[in-house]
């Protein structure tokens, strides 16, 4: 891997530096002239149509067979982690609630409040909480992760970086396409979209999406057997868009629903052997001891629509307005322990000494959106953007608590019997609290574009938000105090703030395919509250949080266009960065502020046309972060079932100072290789992609069964493509994770060294037809 390594990126840095010098219009021949190139990467990282290229931002894109393959077997969005430079992903509910982090920079709050610095935008519109973050990726266009604060044009809370989902757009074509895979362990996913016109102004696109799979892992726990008892999931989404379109006039509608009937990610208990993050003897990740398996359940919906219309006012300006609302339920239950009661010390890894069963729900939720932006159009050196945002979100959130029993039975909890189905059964919650959040947000925007000359271009953005939060928890049903009243509690927390963000960048073109640029921005998260008051009375409220930051790159097209090395170096501080003490004793999280956090590093974006048949991409990025705060402590594991290599203060908390942010990998690096070449009157493909992140940390403190092992996953697809009529034709097999490497990613501290686990290998085959 090292050697590789060196190899690749003398290569890169050979061809970066000496690839312009060596071009010339005299010296191309006439076959260097028909040669493939790579095509040329739009995106819309700032809100208009541009060349990647051109523009000084760091953004990555995925698109084509990089993105269909990564989203292969049934994935959720999680599929994304470590396959982009200084991005990863992961999540504590499975597929309903994902986690980004980009540079080190993220939360692992696991409420269904947490606040994160990494936005996501899905066709223009802010998805802010975390469950609307998880909605399925199909019919997509292309999936931009734009690096670094992006507090000047986009939404909300932008600090670290923004993730930018656009799907394919109605057209006057009619086109579409149907997919259908079948793989391990009874997988189905199943997909398709078809637009066409209706009027001469009026075109339509539909498109859909079913994945399901069965439940696989059994229930071994005495008392509680249940085969193929937990794993499984049915998912259907479906968006439907209309796009109307006059000489000055266009209007997108866009209405999407998601509806999910699954199971939560697998806890398993005590998963790593003790003084160490190596699985422990005996796991099998198809099989759980569990005393509530059969409870678990996780069940989402979300829908929302959105209504963008752009007027043209002359050739000089455009006028643009997006309206949209979003709405998220969900209930999930699981068994988070990961075991069943009995004592750990008899030897056997699955007991625990207390069962925690609980379940978090959002009963109602409304998100809404409006923005008005004015674009010039101009033929000069001078162009701007400016505009309003308006965001307003009501959320209520429910937690519960439910006693696990050893004498609990399914049977019991289904029999209906109110003498069985009582208040100490697993069926029935013992504890219950409830919070309400009112956001109100608005922000005034703007930012300019000069030509300084021919080379040199420059933008200078600015932006004002306010940001209010209303928030009330009730703890209604204290778990562990018996009695109507006894050890409830309430309180609220009202915070507000207003902050002026702002960036300064600048490209400059060396030659007509090398461009290198600066940046310098700041942007800040309003602040957040945690009020998950079930285990601990106590609402935390965390102040803004603020960064600036710097990077420098070059962005070049070498080798006569046969590859492409984007290389970016960037230093950032955040002050009082917002962090989130999760567990530590207790089934809650807590929010602290850092005085400060450093970080620092690079990433490295290529591509290549190897042979006329073979393409490839290699990507790497380094991400140093620290948290600076002498006087900031954590609680740790409880029971003190874990290792603790952080040093402990008097009262037996960790102290954080020096520690690098969690779930924060150092390496993330990532490489593609696709050959293709004609056979009879089609195309055989085969294409591999392989991605490594380093190791990370699972909470704010460090603990060496808390220490999650680097992790390098690997796939293959080949397949066949043809032509018949006016179709397009493709079947192909493919593997994910092809070395079946399992290695636990993340935990649950508050009770034992529980812990998950990455997805299996997944073998499939899929059957695609493209329609013009």
């Amino acid at each position: 891997m090292k050697a590789m390594k060196k190899t690749t990126l003398a290569v890169l840095i050979n061809a970066a530096l000496f690839s312009a010098a060596s071009h010339s219009a005299e010296a191309e021949t006439q076959e260097q002239i028909k040669a493939p190139k790579l095509e040329v990467i739009s995106v819309t990282a700032r809100k208009r149509v541009e060349n990647a290229q051109e523009i000084p931002v760091s953004v990555s894109a995925l698109q084509g067979d990089n993105l269909e393959a990564y989203s292969s077997a049934g994935m959720d969005i999680r599929f994304m982690n470590a396959k982009i430079p200084s991005l990863s992903v992961e999540s504590s509910f499975g597929r309903s609630f994902p986690r980004f982090y980009v540079r080190g920079l993220g939360n692992t709050d696991f409420d269904l409040n947490a606040s994160q610095p990494v936005s996501l935008v899905v066709d223009e519109v802010v998805q802010e909480n975390p469950i609307l973050k998880g909605f399925p990726v199909f019919d997509m266009e292309r999936v931009e992760v734009l690096r670094g604060p992006q507090g000047t044009l986009f939404g909300r809370n932008t600090p670290a970086g923004l993730v930018k989902f656009d799907s394919v757009k109605p057209s006057e074509d009619t086109n579409g396409y149907l997919a259908l895979s079948y793989g391990t362990l009874g997988a189905v996913d199943f997909e398709g979209a078809v637009g066409t016109s209706l009027t001469d102004n009026l075109s339509v696109r539909i498109s859909g999406l079913h994945q399901e799979k069965d439940d696989y892992i059994d229930n071994r726990a005495v008392g509680f057997e249940q085969k193929d008892a937990l794993g499984g999931y049915e998912e259907n989404a479906t968006r439907i868009q209309f796009l109307y379109e006059a000489n000055d006039f266009s209007a997108l509608l866009n209405y999407h629903y998601r509806d999910l009937d699954g199971k939560p990610i697998v806890f398993h208990t005590n998963i790593a052997k003790p003084g160490s993050n190596k699985i422990r003897k005996g796991f099998d990740a198809d099989v759980v001891y569990q005393d509530a398996a059969q409870f678990a359940t996780q069940q989402v919906t979300s829908q929302g629509a959105s209504l963008k219309m752009e007027w043209e006012l002359s050739d000089t300006h455009t006028l643009t307005s997006i309206s949209a609302w979003e709405s998220a339920e969900i209930y999930s239950r699981a068994d988070v322990d990961g075991g069943y009661l009995g004592d750990p010390t008899a030897g056997d890894p699955n007991a625990v000494w207390w069962g925690a069963q609980s379940a978090d729900a959002i009963p109602d939720h409304n998100q809404y959106t409006q923005e008005l932006r004015l674009s010039s159009n101009l033929n000069g050196p001078l162009n701007y953007q400016t505009g309003l945002f308006y965001y307003n979100e009501d959320l209520t959130i429910d937690s519960y608590d439910f006693v696990t029993a050893a004498s609990n039975t399914y049977s019991a909890c289904q029999s209906g019997d109110p003498l069985q189905v009582t208040k100490a059964n697993s069926c029935l919650p013992n504890g219950f609290s409830t919070q309400d959040q009112k956001t109100t947000a608005y922000a005034v925007f703007g930012s300019v574009d000069y030509d300084v000359s021919d080379d040199l271009a420059m933008t200078v953005g600015v932006r004002y938000s306010h940001d209010k939060k209303d928030f009330t928890a009730q703890l209604i049903d204290h778990p562990f105090i018996p009695g109507d009243n006894d050890g409830n509690f309430q309180d609220s927390a009202n915070p507000s703030d207003s902050h002026v963000s702002w960036d300064v960048s600048g490209v400059y073109k060396l030659t007509d395919d090398v461009n290198v640029f600066a940046r310098l921005a700041n942007s800040f998260r309003a602040p957040s509250v945690q009020g998950r008051i079930l285990y601990d009375q106590r609402v935390s409220v965390a102040d803004s949080e603020t960064i600036n930051s710097f990077e420098t790159g070059i962005k070049s097209d070498v080798l006569d266009g046969r590859g492409r090395v984007n290389a970016t170096v960037y230093y950032f501080e955040m002050s009082d960065q917002q962090l989130t003490a999760v567990g530590g004793g207790a089934n809650s999280n807590t929010l602290l502020n850092a005085d400060k956090t450093v970080g620092y590093g690079f990433e490295l974006d290529t591509q290549w046309i190897l042979t006329d048949e073979i393409n490839a991409t290699f990507n790497v990025s380094y991400n140093d972060t620290e948290i600076q705060d002498s006087s900031l402590s954590v609680g740790t594991c409880g029971s003190g079932t874990c290792t603790v290599t952080n040093a402990l203060n008097a009262d037996g908390r960790a102290n954080i100072d020096g520690n690098s942010l969690p779930n924060s990998p150092e390496w993330i690096a990532n490489f593609t290789l696709r050959y293709a070449t004609e056979v009879a009157d089609g195309e055989f493909f085969a294409y591999t992609d392989w991605s490594y992140r380093s190791d990370i940390n699972f909470f704010l403190y460090q603990a060496e069964e808390f220490n999650g092992e680097a992790l390098f996953e690997g796939g293959i697809r080949a397949g066949y493509n043809w032509e018949s009529g006016d179709n397009e034709y493709q079947v192909s097999a493919f593997v994910r994770n092809i070395t079946d490497e399992q290695v636990i990613i993340g935990g649950v501290d508050f009770n034992n060294n529980s812990g998950m686990v990455n997805e299996a290998r997944y073998v499939g085959a899929e059957f695609k037809v493209n329609f013009f």
